[in-house]
This record gives C-alpha cells, structure tokens and sequence, in this order.
C-alpha cells in the first residue's frame, strides 16, 4: 500500500480521510495498521457483514479505549499525573453497559431506556424539540454572519438532551460545558495536560451532579431519563442500577444524544453553503428535508468508525483473523462506497434507499437514539431554510477544517453569512 493508506490516521488524513478510504475499499479492505495493531474495514458488504456476525466480531472492546487512555496519561509529567491520579481516585468506577457488551447483556441495559424511544414517545417530544430549535432560529435573526456551530449546531442538541435527561435550569450551564468536555475526549486527539486535567475535574464534577440527581429522582421521581435509569430494575439479577451503571449509560447518550447532531448540523450548513441549490430543492418540501439529513449523515458520518474484537479465528472477505485481534470498522468509508452508492462523494435530495446508510450503526448495536437525532435534524433543517435564505461561507473566516480526532468527525467553527426570509 501507498504511503497514503499507511498513514490513515495520521493528522492530514483524519481532517480528510476519503481519498484514503477510497483507495483502501478498493485495494486492502480488511487492511492491517502495524502502528494501531489494528485491522480497519471499510466496504460497506463487509461492514454489513462483521455487525451481523456478533459471535465472532465482540463489542467487548473496553481494553482498546482503556489503552488509549493510558497512552494520553502516559505523556503527562509525574507531577500531572499524580494529580490526575488524585482525580480518578475519587470518580465511580464506570462498568460496561450498552456500547461495550454483546447479547445477552447488552439487551438487558437497552430494554430500560428503550420505552424513551418508541415511536409514540418521539412524537410526544415534538412540541419541545419544536420549541427549542424555534427559539435558537430566533437567535439567529437580526443578524447576517455567525459561527453557526457556536450559535445554532452546538446548543440546539445540548438543550435537548439536557430537557431529555432532566439536567436542572441552575446546572446547565456547567452541564454543557462537561457534556462537550465527555465528547472531546472521545475524539481521541492529543491535547494540552492542563486541558486533559481539567477535562478529567470536569468528569468528576458531572458524576457528582448526576449522582445527586439520582438519589433526589428515587425519592421524587419525574418524566426523564435519570428517573428511568433511576427506578428501573435489571429483571434478571432483580436489582436496581448501581451509580456506576447508570452513568455508563448516561455518558452514551450524553455524547450520542449531542456530539452528533451537532455535527450532522454543522455538515449539513456546509453542504448547503457549497451547493445553493441545494436550499430551494429542500425547502418547504419534508421528504427532501429528511433524505437531504440523511445524505448528510452518511457524507460525513458523525462517528467515523468503532472497534470490534475478534472473539476466535474467522476470516472476513477472505482476510484471516485471530483470536484477540482488533478490528476498526470505519462507517466513514463504507458510507462512501460506490458499490452501494452512486455517485457517493455527492448530496443527492432525490437518493433512493438514502437511509441505508450507517451513521447510526446497525444490528442489535444500532443508535437506539437515531429516531430522535433524526427529528431534532429534520425539523431543524426545515425550520433553517424556511426563515432563511442565500447561506454562504465567510470567506474572511476561510474554509471550515475538522477536527483531525479518530473516533468523531466535527467542525469546531463555521463561520457563514445569510439573509432572512421571514
């Protein structure tokens, strides 16, 4: 292979990882990296393939985010680390919950949160979903230029999943604060170790406060995710969730519920800045609006990729695995395949089949938040091109880069120009 394939998760080709992803689909794709130990898949079949195949390909996969921790630990001094030592002494030890288990326990946690999602139950959000965007389309009248990540993209999700999960009025704003804290560190991307220690403080506070929140929901329940989590009981031991389960789970839908959206928003601005024609063919038209989210969804996959481990000796596509390896199946690249997509690097409103695409995974593993992401993105796609009109980059600002992070695909800034409608 090429120096560009060897190089995938160098800085240069996560900030743009598709002419590498294209050329791996095509040449090695079930491709080992010797520098990760890791074997990457990118062709849609074969992603397909390994989601369905859980006897063999595990979501155990704890031992490669831990080592991946400890690798970012390990740059700091031993003054920093004794202080980030300090830290991680007094959290909650988190156990695997939803994301890291096979069936099945996997299902045992899901099935507790599962009743948020139902499709009655999404309905039913609507109106505040509704409210919420409505509110931050306010925010942006009165005006002509914006960082859109930071004025619509970014707080648009976080107020959602703060009102989902129950987050007090007095604790939101140092909620969004840890809320993007948890999703940064997920991006895998070295950082500062004054930012790394603040990261982890951040941590510890947002347990403590969810914690508190947990114990006050026991005795006075509500209508929220805490409360579930809080009341609900795993049938087959009959107990109710320790502090630690419950925040595993909250944590996922802490990054889930708004990391990705936030950057399916930001993607989404992007795709309609590059190609105006793009905002008449959608606008006022619902169906457009929905397919156009999900071609956004699958040109810029808000979670690039996952691991898997091999739970024994298989092969995939012919390409033989042990037992132990770890796999990377990156959803970026298969989303982008042309076997499965015609004209894969383009927007196409009119796209047959458009939510075959896997942003939200699939299988037993697939986003069980994926119906809600899609409401809060369709909605506020309709809403944004409905009350404006002529969206554009800044181009004093220059062009938007991702974030170079190896798990999440974000922009960190969009800076745009636009005129109102109404």
């Amino acid at each position: 292979m090429s120096e560009l394939t060897t190089q995938l998760f160098s800085p240069e080709n996560l900030v743009d990882p598709y002419p590498a992803y294209k050329q791996l689909r095509d040449e090695s794709p079930v491709h080992f990296m010797p520098e990760m130990n890791l074997h990457v898949v990118t062709r849609y079949d074969l992603l397909r393939e390994a989601i369905k195949r859980t006897d063999d390909f595990s979501s155990k996969y704890d031992q490669f985010l831990g080592g991946a921790q400890q690798m970012m630990f390990m740059t700091l001094s031993e003054e920093q680390q004794a202080e980030a030592m300090a830290i991680s002494e007094q959290m909650i030890e988190i156990p695997p919950t939803m994301l890291t288990l096979d069936e099945p326990e996997h299902t045992q946690y899901r099935s507790l949160v599962s009743k948020l999602f139902t499709a009655s139950q999404v309905k039913k959000s609507e109106e505040s979903v509704r409210a919420v965007i409505n509110k931050n389309v306010t925010a942006m009248k009165g005006r002509t230029a914006a960082d859109f990540m930071g004025l619509f993209a970014g707080p648009v999700p976080l107020e959602i999943i703060s009102d989902r999960l129950g987050i007090p009025d007095d604790d939101r704003e140092f909620f969004y604060e840890a809320a993007a804290a948890a999703a940064a560190g997920l991006k895998m991307a070295p950082v500062p170790p004054e930012v790394l220690i603040h990261r982890m403080q951040l941590g510890l506070d947002l347990q403590r406060l969810l914690i508190k929140l947990i114990e006050a929901r026991r005795v006075e329940p509500r209508e929220d995710m805490i409360t579930i989590l809080a009341t609900s009981k795993l049938e087959v031991v009959d107990r109710e969730l320790s502090h630690g389960e419950i925040l595993s789970v909250l944590n996922q839908f802490l990054v889930a519920g708004h990391e990705t959206t936030t950057s399916t928003f930001g993607w989404g601005m992007l795709a309609l800045c590059d190609d105006p024609t793009i905002q008449a063919q959608i606008r006022g038209d619902e169906k457009r609006v929905k397919t156009f989210v999900e071609e956004v969804l699958r040109i810029e996959a808000p979670v690039q990729g996952l691991p898997r481990l091999v739970a024994r000796d298989t092969e995939l596509g012919g390409y033989p695995l042990k037992k132990g390896d770890m796999m990377m199946l990156r959803y970026g690249a298969a989303n982008r395949d042309e076997r499965q997509f015609a004209n894969p690097d383009s927007v196409d409103v009119d796209r047959e089949k458009a939510g075959m695409q896997m942003a939200f995974g699939s299988g037993v593993h697939h986003c069980i938040g994926a119906p809600l992401a899609r409401q809060e993105l369709n909605i506020g796609f309709y809403e944004l091109v409905e009350h404006f009109a002529e969206f554009e980059l800044d181009a004093s600002k220059g062009r938007p880069v991702a974030d170079p992070s190896f798990i999440l695909r974000g922009l960190p800034k969009l800076h745009i120009n636009y005129k109102q409608r109404r």
